[in-house]
């Protein structure tokens, strides 16, 4: 109990107090102005055709855990809740409804289906409509649906695709495959009925269905060789071998089906990434982990680049089309750490895929580049308990429960495996290190596996008809705006228009006026 009291004592002590600055009335009415000033800049909107389009995926990034990694970036330069993210800056936020089509609470494949292919879909489907149940090959045929990735591709422009996870997961596949189950990943994750009725895995389709697709980079380099055939990294483990069963070495494949006299450069390692001329390369694809690239908090600096190392090179690359480009960059780990409890994790990943839009800001203009942000769906995460200004974002919540008093972090979870109970009762959480990266944090339902959240996600834009993002929309919505921002895609018809010059609709006008004044 004396221990806990020092503990609770310490967090008190080290939270901020009220910034002398904040006690001034003025100092928040001189914000609020600042604000209404800009808000009504606003007005004047940036109707400009978008040549590049950007799009942010943050895995499971509800606005719970928005407002969380705010919290933990300002906390980690010696600010708190007053911070503000790089997506906090956009100017437009909007709210997308998750569901699927069979879905209250939503996957990660049904929801990317809609926010790149613009059709809502069945939980577990990638790239199809809701006429494909899952697992089920032979109801695909006829029922693909293309994304916003093609569309780009076909108006010529440059496209890429950047992910934390293996670039077989949910969020990227769904902008070149079409696929009834996520999960097939290779050959090798196929069930006999579904190789038998033509269906394709999906690291087959990445090589195959858009084989000019310019970056390529995360992990998921199992998926691209046969089986058995060991890790060029971790050649003595075994379940980092490869998994196809056709006997393909997919990384030639892709490499073999480029134009001739184009240059394809295949890496594994992040030094070989960062010494890339990219002038002399035209397409590249970089697969740094057998499977999922690690956690930011774990990642070998030396092996694995960071995300926002990826969308430099990507973004550099892709700028050398004089069309523009298309970029998708998945922040896609945030929802492995949350499904495994490990709030640490996940937050620390959001706050990483910020920075990668901070540089993609810096490297970009807000004339001609239309930046999006926004989630697949939520999670059951939460932070509260009536903590402090300043109080560690993973620390104790500043009371004990008056039930079975012990204490509590302040981050818990609806369900997950964060549910443990010792001598029949709930956890002391002051006995373990709730600060480490893989705490646990508290469940109030024992799952294996941390499930998602059903709310609605936020949705911020910045840039050319970034206005077209606003109030509440279906996801499906979400690259409709984009396309009719970019001229690209079905709904092309006002670009034609905007593009003919104003001055002769005008001089018939002109005329009469001039009739009129003599």
């Amino acid at each position: 109990m004396k221990a806990l009291f020092i503990l609770l004592l310490a967090q008190l002590c080290s939270a901020s107090l009220v910034p002398e600055r904040e006690k001034d009335p003025e100092y928040w009415r001189r914000q609020a102005q600042e604000t209404l000033r800009n808000a009504l800049r606003l007005q004047r909107l940036n109707q400009n055709v978008a040549k590049n389009l950007i799009l942010f995926l943050g895995d499971g990034m509800g606005v719970s855990t928005v407002t969380a990694a705010r919290i933990l970036k300002g906390q980690l330069h010696g600010q708190g809740e007053e911070s503000l993210l790089e997506m906090d800056k956009f100017p437009f936020v909007a709210l997308a409804k998750t569901y699927n089509t069979n879905a209250q609470v939503p996957d990660s494949a049904g929801t990317a289906t809609a926010y790149l292919c613009g059709v809502k879909a069945n939980e577990g489907t990638l790239g199809v409509s809701a006429g494909v149940t899952r697992d089920r090959c032979n109801t695909t045929k006829g029922q693909e649906v293309t994304s916003i990735l093609r569309w780009a591709k076909e108006a010529g422009k440059a496209v890429g695709i950047v992910t934390t996870t293996r670039v077989t997961h949910a969020t990227p596949s769904a902008a070149y495959a079409h696929s009834a189950n996520r999960d097939w990943y290779s050959d090798g994750e196929m069930p006999p009925d579904a190789l038998e009725g033509g269906c394709k895995d999906i690291a087959r389709q990445l090589v195959e269905n858009i084989p000019d697709i310019e970056v390529i980079l995360g992990g998921g380099r199992k998926y691209m060789y046969s089986k058995n055939v060991s890790d060029v990294e971790y050649p003595h483990e075994e379940k980092q071998r490869g998994t196809r069963l056709d006997g393909r070495n997919l990384i030639q494949a892709w490499q073999e089906a480029k134009p001739h006299g184009k240059v394809a450069k295949y890496v594994w390692h992040r030094r070989e990434l960062l010494a890339l001329n990219l002038s002399r390369v035209d397409f590249l694809l970089g697969l740094f982990e057998p499977g999922d690239m690690m956690y930011e908090l774990d990642r070998n600096n030396d092996t694995d680049p960071s995300l926002s190392e990826m969308v430099s090179v990507a973004i550099r690359m892709l700028q050398k089309n004089p069309r523009g480009f298309f970029l998708l960059v998945e922040g896609g780990r945030i929802d492995h750490g949350h499904h495994e409890g490990k709030a640490k994790q996940a937050l620390h990943e959001a706050v990483e895929l910020d920075r990668a839009i901070g540089l993609a800001t810096r490297l970009t203009s807000t004339q001609d580049t239309l930046s999006v942000v926004t989630a697949d769906h939520s999670h059951v995460f939460t932070f509260g308990g009536y903590t402090p200004r300043g109080n560690p974002i993973f620390g104790l919540a500043p009371m004990q429960s008056d039930v079975d008093r012990k204490p509590f972090t302040s981050i818990l979870y609806g369900n997950g495996p964060g549910y443990k109970i010792v001598a029949g009762e709930r956890e002391n959480v002051s006995a373990v290190d709730f600060a480490h990266a893989d705490y646990q944090a508290q469940s109030a339902v024992p799952l294996r596996q941390e499930t998602h959240g059903g709310e609605d996600v936020a949705v911020f834009a910045r840039g050319p008809m970034a206005h077209l993002l606003h109030g509440v929309h279906e996801q499906n919505y979400i690259p409709h705006a984009m396309a009719y921002a970019a001229c690209i895609g079905s709904n092309r018809g006002h670009c034609n228009a905007a593009a003919r010059p104003a001055t002769p609709l005008l001089l018939p006008f002109l005329g009469l006026l001039l009739l009129l004044l003599c």
